[in-house]
C-alpha cells in the first residue's frame, strides 16, 4: 500500500483497525484507513465488511462518509475514507459546558439529511449511535460505518434483529417483530437528539439499559407501556402484553428534554413514537418547524446575494 503512509491508529472497529493515513503524492491530504482482515476460517472478506463497500460505493451526500477507494495490502485490503476529526461521542466530551441550541439544531439537520437521503434509495443504517456518527472541528456531520445496513426489499420480508445497538434501539426491535422498516433509524435518532440536548446535565445517554429486558423496562417508564391503542400490530403480536411491566404514560413526553424549546420537544415526541407506522419520517422531520430558523437564516443569506 505505497499510496498511503499510516500516521496514527484512530480506533477499532467490527472488522479491522482503523488508521489516520497521509496521501504519499499529496500530504495535505488525510484520509482514514480502514483494515479490512480477512476471515480466519479462510472465507474470505467479512460479511459486514461487504456489505459495507457495496452501499458506499454508491453514495454520494455531504452528510455521509465518501468511501474514496479500495487498496489491496496482501492478504488483506484498506478502505479509504474521507477523514473526520472525531465522531459525535468525543465531540460532546470536547464540549463539557452542552452545546448551544444554534449548534443542536444544525447537527440534528445534518443528520436527518443524510438519513432522508438513504432512506429514499431504501438504505437502512440499522446502528445509529454516536460513535458512527462523525463530525470535523468545524461541525460538518457526515453518517458512516454501514457494516450493519442493508437494502430493504418489496415486499417486506423478516431481518435479523442482531442490529443497532442497545441504547439506541427501537421497541420493534426490543419486542422481536419480524418486520420492520426506516422508523427504527428515526428512533436511534431521537435518543441520539436527547443525548446531545442533556450532554450537559447529564452525560449518559437517554435509555442505557445493561440488558434486553432492562432497556425494555426503561423505554417503558419513559414513554409508558404501549398498547394495542397505541400501536395496533401488538394485538397480533406473539408478545403478551399482559406480560410486560407496566407503566403509564407520562403525561408529556418532551419533559424528557427539558432544555429544549417547544418545537424541539415537538419533534422530539414524533421521533419517540412506539408504531414505526405513525412515527415521523426523515423527508417530514426536515420540513418541522425546529428547523424552520435554518431555512430562514438560508432564504436570508441566498436573497443577500441575489
Amino acid at each position: 500500500m505505497q499510496k498511503y503512509v499510516k500516521l496514527s491508529k484512530i480506533g477499532e472497529g467490527t472488522y479491522g483497525v482503523v488508521y489516520k493515513g497521509q496521501d504519499t503524492s499529496n500530504r495535505n491530504r488525510i484520509v482514514a484507513l480502514k483494515k479490512i482482515q480477512m476471515e480466519a476460517d479462510g472465507e474470505g472478506i467479512p460479511s459486514t465488511a461487504l456489505r459495507e463497500m457495496a452501499l458506499l460505493v454508491e453514495l454520494d451526500h455531504p452528510n455521509v462518509v465518501r468511501l474514496h477507494e479500495i487498496v489491496p495490502a496482501g492478504h488483506d485490503f484498506y478502505l479509504v475514507f474521507e477523514y473526520m476529526d472525531m465522531d459525535l461521542r468525543k465531540y460532546l466530551h470536547n464540549h463539557p459546558q452542552g452545546l448551544s441550541s444554534d449548534v443542536i439544531r444544525n447537527l440534528m439537520e445534518q443528520l436527518l439529511k443524510g438519513l432522508n437521503y438513504c432512506h429514499l434509495r431504501r438504505i437502512v443504517h440499522r446502528d445509529l449511535k454516536p460513535q458512527n456518527i462523525l463530525v470535523s472541528n468545524e461541525g460538518c456531520l457526515k453518517i458512516a460505518d454501514f457494516g450493519l445496513a442493508r437494502t430493504m426489499g418489496i415486499p417486506n420480508k423478516p431481518y435479523t434483529h442482531e442490529v443497532v445497538t442497545l441504547w439506541y434501539r427501537a421497541p420493534e426491535i426490543l419486542l422481536n417483530f419480524k418486520y420492520y422498516t426506516s422508523a427504527l433509524d428515526i428512533w436511534s435518532t431521537g435518543c441520539i437528539f436527547a443525548e446531545v440536548v442533556l450532554f450537559r446535565s447529564n452525560n449518559k445517554p437517554l435509555l442505557n439499559g445493561d440488558a434486553e429486558i432492562d432497556q425494555q423496562c426503561r423505554m417503558f417508564k419513559a414513554f409508558g407501556t404501549p398498547t394495542a391503542k397505541v400501536w395496533p400490530a401488538l394485538k397480533s403480536h406473539h408478545v403478551s402484553i399482559a406480560k410486560l411491566p407496566f407503566w403509564d404514560t407520562p403525561e408529556d413526553v418532551g419533559n424528557l428534554v427539558p432544555r429544549l424549546c417547544d418545537a424541539g420537544r415537538h419533534l422530539f415526541k414524533a421521533m419517540m413514537v412506539y408504531d414505526p407506522l405513525k412515527r415521523i419520517c426523515a423527508a417530514s422531520a426536515l420540513e418541522h418547524p425546529y428547523f424552520t430558523r435554518i431555512r430562514d437564516e438560508r432564504r436570508t443569506s441566498s436573497g443577500a446575494w441575489a
